[in-house]
């Protein structure tokens, strides 16, 4: 038998990106949570996926939206990262979003934003797997490295440690 913790330390020699992923609730109130469970599916048709905790605060609303945004966070995004993975109802005061593909929350300024439709929902264990459609994306400019999430902590790709 692999123990929980055992696998998450194995797991945790694998670099992830870091992603926000919104979307809003029943009432119409944004929601958004600190993802690294992110990957594309398909090219044709262009499908990506996350996952989120069957645990999570936002789960009920992320199992019902129809629509979803997932932002691609910057090395220099550290910070946005961790205020939307921690438990707060209000993770989008002071901060300025527009409104997307079923007036979802966007956020300005990440590397790359896929907006989606909700395409398939899957039991995976403790969590969700949820498929979407990329409806719209957006890709930034900026020059910046990606935020990275190694060994339990962020990370550069010259390899150095941030702290988390």
């Amino acid at each position: 038998m692999i123990e929980a913790k055992q696998l998450r330390q194995a797991l945790s020699n694998f670099a992830t990106g870091i992603t926000i992923v919104t979307t809003q609730d029943d009432r119409q109130q944004p929601i958004g949570v600190t993802a690294s469970s992110f990957n594309s599916v398909s090219l044709t048709p262009p499908l990506v996926l996350w996952s989120i905790a069957k645990s999570a605060y936002s789960y009920a609303s992320f199992t019902q939206a129809e629509h979803f945004a997932v932002h691609v966070l910057g090395a220099d995004q550290a910070a946005l990262s961790d205020r939307f993975a921690r438990a707060s109802t209000d993770k989008f005061a002071g901060l300025d979003t527009a409104r997307g593909v079923g007036d979802v929350p966007l956020i300005h300024g990440c590397m790359a934003r896929f907006e989606c439709a909700t395409e398939h929902r899957y039991d995976g264990g403790d969590h969700m797997i949820i498929v979407g459609r990329v409806l719209n994306l957006n890709l930034s400019e900026r020059p910046c490295e990606p935020l990275l999430f190694f060994k339990g902590r962020y990370a550069t790709l010259d390899g150095s440690d941030q702290a988390a």
